[in-house]
């Protein structure tokens, strides 16, 4: 029987996304805390019910199983769950949020990573660089590439920001550091706090017409699901570049594949209606747009500041300090 007066903690993470996320310094960390509990294996053998037994906090992510409402039932003495991935939607049951659980979100850490990667894709349709690339590689002519690419400048544009979440204020901060004009639409936010971004509040529908990129930051909600369909995307003017790294159901498939076939706008897309794409998956011929695989989120640093942050988390929590990550009840229902 174990003399360790510690509080027990269970890191429910598979070995890819351990790998991934913990340092070992964070590691360190965490064990100087704690009597912690390795989830080992695949995640289809472990046992919740004794990984959990006796926990009073978890640190889950990527890969890792549902915590139900039955899963809590059997342990009882669970307080916290630090998750070092993305949305808990589906990770906890949402009305345990704030309630009998503290839950931490890295969420929030992953929006530098995503704002990057958006400024490189509008930069790099801007600049057409995957043609000004084919080119080059399949020996058209030095002049003619540039004469027919010429490129336009970020800052000498208009660009409408879908979204004032976390990863939308990334973005802006980027774009107002380019100069570009940078309009918002998101019902929650205010003018005074549109002020205060540097940028012009307006309705979706203006957004629309008067931005030549726009790029969606927005959670996927039932209000949201289809937020841009035919209609919506008719606004658009012609040649203007649509960027979503955020979720494919906020655009209506059908119409955005419509629309880039016909050539009048552009696209660069990391996210999907169905994820992963199936190898014969259309999108993956369709014209017009640059893809990647949902990866905006995923880099090297942004990981490692997600487990260190939850890891940070769980270490107050045990010395009865106030996690810096914590979410809050009421914004359940509009986290991604």
């Amino acid at each position: 029987m174990s003399t360790d007066a510690r509080a027990v903690v269970a890191v429910l993470l598979t070995d890819r996304t351990r790998a991934m996320v913990l340092t070992p310094a964070a590691e360190g960390l965490l064990t100087a805390a704690a009597r912690v509990r390795w989830a080992q294996g695949p995640p289809g053998e472990w046992d919740l019910r004794e990984l959990l037994d006796g926990a009073v906090a978890c640190l889950t992510g990527w890969g890792t199983p549902p915590i139900t409402e039955q899963a809590l039932a059997n342990a009882p003495d669970l307080r916290l769950v630090a998750h070092t991935a993305g949305s808990i939607r589906a990770l906890v049951p949402q009305d345990a949020v704030g309630g009998r659980l503290t839950v931490c979100q890295s969420a929030g850490l992953i929006a530098d990573s995503v704002a990057e990667l958006v400024i490189a894709q509008i930069l790099s349709v801007l600049r057409d660089l995957p043609a000004l690339d084919a080119g080059l590689r399949t020996r058209q002519g030095w002049g003619e590439l540039r004469e027919r690419h010429p490129g336009r400048l970020l800052g000498a544009r208009t660009v409408g920001v879908v979204g004032a979440s976390r990863t939308g204020r990334a973005v802006i901060g980027l774009l107002r550091a380019f100069g570009a004009r940078v309009l918002v639409a998101d019902p929650l936010l205010t003018t005074a706090e549109a002020d205060d971004l540097g940028v012009t509040l307006v309705e979706l529908d203006d957004l629309l017409r008067d931005s030549e990129v726009v790029t969606l930051h927005a959670p996927l909600l039932p209000r949201t699901e289809g937020l841009l369909g035919a209609g919506e995307l008719a606004l658009l003017a012609d040649g203007a570049l649509l960027v979503n790294a955020a979720r494919g159901g906020l655009v209506d498939a059908d119409a955005l594949a419509a629309e880039l076939r016909s050539g009048r706008i552009r696209a660069a897309l990391d996210v999907f209606p169905t994820e992963p794409l199936a190898p014969d998956s259309p999108w993956r011929q369709v014209p017009n747009a640059i893809l990647s695989p949902h990866t905006a989120g995923h880099t090297v640093d942004s990981h490692v500041r997600q487990g260190q942050a939850m890891v940070e988390d769980v270490v107050a929590f045990l010395r009865g300090e106030p996690p810096r990550y914590a979410v809050a009840a009421d914004s359940v229902a509009v986290l991604a």
